[in-house]
Parts: structure tokens; sequence; C-alpha cells
């Protein structure tokens, strides 16, 4: 008798990565730290933009741009209204101000009512950047107290963007992740490490001319 061949089973070549053109993060309460560790994994030919909105009191004088200058390789800024967004750039909101994104893709600030508590706020940079950039959103929410970026995830996913939410058990404050994850908008949920990891390996994103 003929021996039957044995059958192989291929494997699936693991799925490319999303490529994002910006990557808009917020963190309230414990958040700092974090973004330290996020902002150094990012190498130096990172081809997104990254908005950044960090709860802060609305008190002048920040040192958010220097703190995050010393672990980035890439430029960090507190922008100007009207500034044009590129890629390879990290734009932190200034105190007391709500930090947008128009749809000619440059920076509004505005001192509108406090959001949540919360002037910068985060969902109002979630949902003005989910109206522009869409499927090439991605948006990070980390440690905090409260519930601003829930909203603004749900914008995100809304309009196809992704949304990654830290795990609460690596949170100082766990209420915000937690809630985004409540609510179901997170489309995962990964601890700081691991976010890290995988936006360093982002591919960069290619405009296509329609």
């Amino acid at each position: 008798m003929r021996a039957q061949p044995s059958t192989v089973k291929r494997q699936a070549a693991p799925a490319r990565p999303r490529a994002f053109q910006m990557v808009a993060i917020g963190a309230s309460a414990g958040g700092i730290d974090v973004l330290n560790g996020l902002l150094a994994a990012l190498p130096g030919d990172f081809s997104a933009s990254v908005m950044v909105v960090v709860h802060l009191p609305a008190d002048p004088l920040s040192y958010l741009v220097q703190t995050f200058s010393h672990r980035s390789t890439l430029p960090v800024l507190e922008p100007d209204a009207g500034e044009r967004i590129l890629g390879g750039r990290v734009y932190v909101a200034p105190p007391g101000y709500h930090m947008l994104v128009e749809d000619d893709r440059t920076v509004a600030l505005s001192t509108e009512a406090a959001v949540r508590f919360s002037r910068p706020s985060i969902d109002v940079m979630f949902e003005s950047a989910a109206w522009v950039y869409r499927e090439r959103l991605l948006a990070l929410l980390l440690s905090g107290a409260n519930e601003d970026g829930v909203r603004g995830l749900e914008r995100v996913r809304a309009l196809g963007g992704a949304a990654w939410v830290q795990a609460p058990d690596t949170a100082s404050s766990p209420e915000m992740p937690r809630a985004a994850i409540e609510r179901g908008v997170a489309d995962e949920i990964l601890t700081p490490s691991t976010i890290a990891r995988r936006l360093a390996r982002l591919p960069a994103f290619i405009e296509r001319e329609s």
C-alpha cells in the first residue's frame, strides 16, 4: 500500500502593522512617566505626527516640552495657533488651551470652556483629529483619574481610526483607561512596554494621490 503524503499546514503570514499619519495621545494623573517611555521609544525617522494632551493646571509655566525633549529624538514643541502639523514632530498642548486639528491640518488653540473640568481636553483633541485623519489616526488613552478621552475614542473609532488603551493594572490612576474599556471603545488594551514597542515598529504612512 502506498503511503499517503503527509499534509503540511501552511502558516498564514503575519499581518503587516497598520500605518497611521497621526498618533494622538491623552494622559492625566500618572501619565507623564508613561509618555516619557513612549516618546523615548520613537525612532528618529518616525513619520507620523504626534499630538499630546496632558491635564495640567492653567499655569503658563509648563516644563513638559523640556521634559519630553530630553527623552525624544523627535522635535518637541508647544505649537502656535495656525502652525502646520508635520510628520516626525511632537506637539504638546499649552496649559490652559484646548488643542485642535483644523481641516487644513494646522493647529487651533481655544480658550473655550473646560470639558470634563479639563482645558486642555483629551476629548476635544481626539474628536478634531478624528474628523481630519479618520482611518489614518491612532489614539492612545493613558493613565488618568477621570473620563476625559472616552467620548473622543468613540468618535475616533466611528470614523475609522484605531484606539489603544493602557492596561488599567499598569496605570497609577486607572479610572480613565478603565472607563474606556467599560464603554467598549478600546480596540486594544496594552501595557506601556507593548505600546512603546508597537509604536516604534509602525510603518510609514504613504499618502496616495487620488
